[in-house]
C-alpha cells in the first residue's frame, strides 16, 4: 500500500508541476505579457474610475451638506470694534 501512495503523490506532483510550468512558460511569451500588461492597465482604469466615483459622491454629500447649512453672512467688524487694530501712520491718507 505504501508503494501506491507513493506513486500517486509522485505522479501527482508530476501532473502539477507540468501544470504550472505550463503556465509560466505561456506568461513569459509576447502573448502573455501583452495580456498581463493589458490587464495591468485595464485595472488601472476601474481604480481611476472607482476613485472618481467617491470623489464625486463626497463632493456631493459636501455640497448638500453646505446648503442645508444655508448662506452665512459676513458683517464686516466695526471700526471701534475692540478687536480691530488701529490704523497705522502708513496707511493713513498717505498718496
Amino acid at each position: 500500500m505504501s508503494r501506491g501512495l507513493w506513486f500517486v503523490a509522485g505522479a501527482g506532483a508530476g501532473v502539477y508541476a507540468m501544470v504550472r510550468g505550463r503556465r509560466a512558460a505561456e506568461a513569459l511569451t509576447a502573448d502573455g505579457l501583452r495580456d498581463r500588461v493589458g490587464a495591468l492597465g485595464l485595472g488601472a482604469r476601474l481604480f481611476r474610475d472607482e476613485v472618481a466615483q467617491g470623489r464625486a459622491e463626497v463632493q456631493d454629500e459636501l455640497r448638500e451638506r453646505l446648503a442645508a447649512a444655508g448662506p452665512r453672512q459676513i458683517q464686516a467688524a466695526p471700526a471701534d470694534h475692540p478687536d480691530t487694530p488701529p490704523p497705522t501712520a502708513g496707511q493713513e491718507g498717505s498718496s
